[in-house]
């Protein structure tokens, strides 16, 4: 049972945060492997759901942006439109899990039309990547990735 909490615990935080995920697996000890797995799993499961309603998720915000006054463009939005216009759904991906949410990334990507199909693919190859990236980190440094625990 206490397993099973472990590789949830990584599984549903690595849904909402990818780097949440290596560093939920290395403070509860699990392997390296298989924190890399399920850091993976949970962004995949976060980008499988959300590029089914990411579009509709994406006119949600925008209603919610105009009833209640917020502005259209922020920081974030503009940083997030000059990666789209320099590399496209590969820039969003590829940048996914280091600045974005799994969320975020893949209503962004849905928002600018992507078909599902490719946001799966590309999504699923960068979170493999970082996924083996940052979790090899978070396990070489852990003293350092310890202190802000």
């Amino acid at each position: 049972m206490e397993e099973l909490l472990k590789y949830m615990s990584v599984y549903l935080i690595s849904m909402v945060k990818f780097i949440g995920g290596p560093l939920a697996g290395m403070s509860l000890g699990m392997p390296y492997l298989e924190t890399v797995l399920l850091t993976v799993a949970g962004m995949m499961t976060s980008v499988l759901v959300f590029s089914f309603i990411g579009r509709e998720a994406a006119r949600w915000y925008a209603r919610y942006r105009r009833n209640y006054s917020r502005p259209v463009f922020s920081r974030r939005s503009r940083r997030v439109v000059r990666i789209w216009r320099n590399f496209g759904v590969i820039g969003v991906a590829f940048f996914t899990p280091l600045f974005l949410t799994p969320v975020f990334g893949t209503i962004v990507a849905a928002v600018f039309g992507v078909p599902r199909r490719q946001i799966i693919l590309h999504m699923l190859w960068s979170g493999t990547l970082w996924g083996f990236i940052l979790t090899g980190m978070v396990y070489r440094f852990q003293e350092v990735a310890l202190e802000y625990l």
